[in-house]
């Protein structure tokens, strides 16, 4: 059956809920990764809870720069980094009721060996989605639709184009750069995801809202987590 909706989004390592909500929202899923790298973005870290606080995680790269695209961005991530991560995560979560389950699957994407941080970011990406059953199909844009020239909005409509889907889902934080008329008028109809607001228990503490995917899985089964997926509005 040919897709019917495509979302188009940066692979972010374990990224939070949203993303998967994105994912969950659509019939095809494009990681856009031969864009330019974001220092402060999510490309590379995310937050879980340690002690009941927020605490950022960072995958370590190598000459990290804005002027290079995710793709060509290598990582510095060694077995010693890997086993710290990995090592901050357990302390963290031991007692999570689901720990026991989801421990293995993180530390089965995270001891693989990678070069680049888009390849670790999408395995994330693709496992949780698969633990998860997401059904979305999933592809890069890195050498696929030579239309790198193009700026934004333009490559996006292009990419959808290409794919011949026109229903074109984003995440909401793209409400202030792209305009639903401008990709109506070529010929893609835009809609924007937003999350509504949902909490969990986390041990005993006051709830830290949006951290990483990691924080869900370790609180919750897979019915809670299908609920909390599909509590979201298209606008």
């Amino acid at each position: 059956m040919k897709p019917r909706t495509i979302a188009i989004m940066q692979p972010y390592v374990f990224p939070f809920i949203g993303y998967f909500q994105l994912i969950g929202a659509v019939d095809k899923f494009i990681f856009y990764n031969d864009v330019n790298f974001i220092k402060k973005g999510w490309i590379h870290r995310n937050r879980i809870l340690v002690n009941g606080q927020d605490h950022l995680f960072t995958i370590p790269c190598a000459d990290i720069s804005q002027n290079k695209r995710i793709c060509d961005t290598r990582l510095a991530f060694d077995e010693k980094e890997k086993n710290k991560l990995l090592q901050t995560i357990s302390q963290a979560y031991k007692r999570a009721p689901f720990f026991e389950t989801i421990f293995p699957l993180l530390e089965s994407i995270l001891i693989r060996q990678y070069d680049f941080i888009d390849e670790l970011a999408i395995q994330s990406v693709k496992d949780v989605s698969s633990y998860l059953n997401l059904n979305a199909s999933f592809e890069e844009s890195k050498n696929r639709y030579g239309n790198e020239e193009l700026k934004k909005a333009d490559r996006l409509i292009d990419i959808c184009l290409i794919e011949d889907i026109n229903s074109y889902i984003n995440a909401s934080g793209g409400q202030s750069i792209y305009t639903t008329e401008y990709f109506k008028e070529r010929g893609v109809d835009l809609q924007f995801l937003n999350g509504l607001p949902k909490s969990y228990q986390q041990f005993d503490g006051t709830f830290v809202p949006w951290l990483s995917i990691v924080d869900v899985l370790m609180f919750n089964d897979k019915t809670t987590i299908s609920k909390l997926l599909a509590e979201y509005e298209l606008t």
